[in-house]
């Protein structure tokens, strides 16, 4: 359950109602942490840029970097699990794949450079967060250094996103209604996130 309620549009201010207008033409409706965060003026503003910038950047494969996030999102984050599903469906991520990445490694759904940023994804929300030469050397041969950093962005604010939804109580809101739902990842004894 959201533990803040949302702005309402007509409190929203300037920013907020473009980020609302913005959103719903995006997505249908406002995703409730975009109304969370319009308690905060400046924070909306950092986040809408951050999100913006990420979206508009085409460096690395969208699906790839869709996958990633989704695998941050197996932390908890119903919303982004909710959400992360309707895009990617969008950018032809298929149910196969969904259900299998939890056991990325293992499976056939991914390419060799797929399974690679799966890997990335996993290693950068484990706590401590410690890639291992071998990794970044893999991931070297399909990046280049800008396209390393896009990578490690979408990485890096997906885990913000997971963990501020969570910590705000934001869940599902129906985005990927009728679709395969994935589950949290527990994790394995002795590890953390």
């Amino acid at each position: 359950m959201t533990r803040f309620v949302g702005v309402p549009e007509k409190d929203a201010g300037l920013l907020g109602r473009f980020a609302y207008r913005f959103s719903r033409r995006r997505f249908g409706k406002v995703p409730e942490p975009v109304r969370v965060t319009a308690h905060h003026r400046k924070v909306l503003l950092g986040m809408s840029a951050m999100e913006l910038a990420l979206d508009r950047s085409n460096l690395v494969d969208a699906r790839l970097k869709k996958l990633a996030e989704m695998k941050v999102a197996l932390v908890g984050c119903e919303f982004c699990v909710d959400i992360g599903s309707m895009l990617g469906k969008g950018l032809g991520i298929t149910d196969d794949q969904l259900r299998a990445l939890s056991r990325f490694r293992e499976s056939a759904a991914f390419s060799s450079v797929g399974k690679l940023v799966l890997e990335y994804a996993a290693e950068m929300t484990r706590t401590p967060a410690v890639i291992p030469d071998h990794l970044y050397g893999a991931l070297s041969e399909y990046f280049d250094e800008a396209q390393m950093v896009e990578l490690t962005a979408a990485i890096a604010w997906e885990n913000h996103r997971a963990r501020f939804n969570d910590a705000l109580g934001m869940g599902y809101q129906g985005f990927s209604e009728g679709s395969y739902c994935l589950l949290p990842e527990v994790p394995e004894e002795g590890t953390s996130r």
